[in-house]
């Protein structure tokens, strides 16, 4: 259990008292080595430099692994090299309600379990709407009885009784015990309350920094959604506002040496019947597509399963509602192309975290039975 020995800063990086969930540095400029300190600037370096410092952290027992943030979702991280990579921004996608932010927010506590630390921009949700799904993703996967639910556990922090949270979770199976485990990790789970009118990239890379500074650890970033980025004076043409805003988190990526996954919109023509959604459906510039190292795309399988597959056996049709496909569109470590699938747990705010890899045709065009 993570030891809170930290302090919360507020939206100015000012200490204030810690509280779980905290509302809320870039890295010590390195110089320069050898010839190169007094005729380049601090972004240049040598590969002989580079070399060094590898073999440096090789010999003090750092490893690599401390490069990467395993998802947990099982299949998905051996796919895209491990998990999550330092420097590297990964894109997901989606129709609306189809569980990005569900995904998202699972990842974000399966890292914070392992004792690092994630911040959350979230543009979309208040922190306590993403504490009951915490809450309920924790409840849904202690109780086997399926009767652990997210109305429920909504239910009773939404209701009008007086007493404590755990008071008013009692009667919500494994709920205790899931607000238990929510509050082991939720000191180094930080969200920010973001908004389209003045949460930009610099706001975004300050509480990086003071994430990291409290933490001592770079963060895993989730940005809630990419298009609702401020830009300052940006262009009226969406195309150029959502260019500068991947880029900059690509950027940002790799100078705060953590990974950044950014949910995107669609363009609406994706979210019609009969399309299935691809990277060509992001919405507002081909810079995502090129920026990106992954891009992560979900769909419902039902809606994107050949025909055929339900013609000859009409149980599949309701089978496959209960399962989203996840294609890997790209992938800069390792396999494109890839499709994987995950149960929806949705009444408990999850996917079942074991994936498997997709064995029936998929087409383009969604299909509908007369």
């Amino acid at each position: 259990m993570p030891v809170d020995n930290r302090r919360s800063l507020d939206s100015k990086g000012n200490s204030t008292a810690t509280g779980w969930l905290g509302q809320i540095g870039s890295s010590p400029t390195r110089e320069p080595q050898g010839w190169l300190h007094d005729l380049v600037d601090e972004n240049l370096d040598t590969i002989g430099a580079t070399l060094a410092r590898t073999e440096e952290r090789m010999r003090s027992g750092r490893h690599a692994a401390d490069r990467l943030w395993p998802t947990g979702f099982g299949d998905l991280d051996p796919i895209i090299g491990g998990g999550l990579r330092s420097g590297g921004l990964v894109l997901l996608a989606g129709p609306h309600g189809l569980g990005k932010t569900t995904f998202a927010l699972q990842i974000c506590r399966n890292v914070v379990r392992t004792g690092r630390p994630v911040i959350y921009f979230s543009y979309e949700h208040e922190a306590e709407d993403l504490i009951q799904k915490l809450v309920a993703m924790e409840a849904g996967e202690l109780d086997g009885s399926g009767r652990a639910r997210l109305t429920a556990v909504r239910e009773a922090f939404e209701g009008h009784d007086t007493g404590s949270i755990e008071e008013r979770l009692r009667a919500v199976p494994g709920a205790l015990k899931a607000l238990a485990n929510v509050r082991s990790y939720a000191e180094l789970l930080y969200v920010h309350r973001s908004t389209g009118s003045r949460t930009d990239l610099a706001a975004i890379r300050k509480q990086i920094e003071n994430v990291s500074g409290a933490t001592g650890s770079a963060p895993l970033v989730i940005v809630d959604y990419l298009q609702k980025v401020l830009v300052p004076d940006g262009s009226a043409e969406e195309s150029e506002r959502t260019t500068t805003i991947v880029e900059g988190l690509k950027d940002l990526s790799i100078d705060v040496a953590a990974p950044v996954l950014a949910i995107v919109a669609a363009e609406k023509e994706a979210l019609q019947a009969g399309t299935r959604m691809r990277t060509r459906h992001l919405r507002g510039s081909s810079a995502l597509a090129y920026e990106a190292d992954v891009v992560l795309v979900l769909n419902n399988k039902v809606d994107i399963v050949a025909r055929h597959h339900l013609m000859y056996d009409l149980g599949n049709t309701e089978r496959f509602r209960e399962w989203a496909i996840l294609s890997v569109e790209k992938n800069r470590f390792g396999r494109d192309g890839v499709e994987l699938e995950y149960k929806k747990r949705f009444e408990q705010g999850r996917f079942e975290p074991e994936g498997r890899t997709v064995t029936e045709q998929l087409i383009d065009d969604r299909v509908f039975l007369e």
